[in-house]
C-alpha cells in the first residue's frame, strides 16, 4: 500500500506541475491582472488527457488513503 501511494503522490505531483497555468505570469497571478481568468475555456488535446489523468491519479490516492487507514 505504501509503495503504491508513493508512486502515485510522485506521479500526482509530475502531472500538476505539467499543467499549463491560467494566467501567463506570476504578476498577473498577484494582481490580478487577468480579467478573464475565470472564463469558461474548454480543454482540447493534451490538455484534456493531462485533466483527466490529474483526477484520476487524485481519485486513486484518495481511496487508497482511506482504505489503508480503515483496514490497517
Amino acid at each position: 500500500m505504501k509503495t503504491a501511494l508513493l508512486i502515485i503522490s510522485i506521479l500526482l505531483i509530475v502531472i500538476v506541475l505539467l499543467q499549463s497555468g491560467k494566467a501567463e505570469g506570476a504578476a498577473q497571478i498577484i494582481s490580478g491582472g487577468s480579467s478573464d481568468l475565470f472564463t469558461k475555456r474548454k480543454e482540447r488535446g493534451s490538455e484534456l488527457v493531462i485533466s483527466r489523468v490529474t483526477l484520476l491519479l487524485g481519485l486513486s490516492f484518495f481511496l487508497i488513503c482511506l482504505i489503508s487507514t480503515f483496514v490497517g
